[in-house]
């Protein structure tokens, strides 16, 4: 598990830089941590760590936010559904290859994650329970949560409880 070899402030931060880190980088917005509810139109990408670490990441965001990010990066006013769902696994592949990365540098284990995938609206991994969530907006109060996940410990089915 990810908490036994660092600090779940440690993880956060990570993530929170991260996040910022290539946001800004690859589609030029600025997101700031912020209490801010999401919008109705939602978009998520989630990606499993299947090696190294029993978690996965969920990047919950509005639309809109991913839409202008796409078009940023892409350099093109318009932008089409494959183009939103490609900008957005691309996007959560690098940000998580980064944390990757940092993880390793704190703690020595190395992790490995699958392909990102996309859904419109809001997707909750299943067998998974939040950890934490980091949420944020831009200056447009377009708003994003980069929620963290961990295994569910087996209790014989009382996991299932929620639906």
């Amino acid at each position: 598990m990810m908490d036994a070899a660092i600090t779940r402030e440690g993880l956060e931060q990570i993530l929170d830089q991260a996040l910022q880190d290539v946001t800004e980088r690859t589609a030029g917005v600025r997101l700031h941590q912020d209490d801010q509810p999401l919008g109705e139109d939602l978009c998520t990408v989630h990606i499993t760590f299947d090696k190294g670490f029993a978690t996965s990441l969920t990047l919950c965001a509005d639309t809109s936010l991913l839409v202008r990010m796409a078009s940023n990066s892409f350099h093109e006013d318009a932008v089409t559904q494959e183009d939103l769902e490609e900008f957005s696994k691309e996007y959560f592949n690098v940000l998580c290859g980064k944390v990757a990365g940092a993880v390793f540098r704190a703690t020595q284990v190395s992790a490995h994650f699958g392909p990102p995938v996309f859904y419109h609206g809001r997707y909750e991994p299943e067998g998974q329970e939040v950890q934490f969530v980091l949420t944020y907006s831009d200056e447009h109060s377009k708003g994003a949560q980069l929620i963290h996940h961990m295994a569910r410990p087996d209790e014989g089915g009382a996991a299932s409880s929620e639906s």
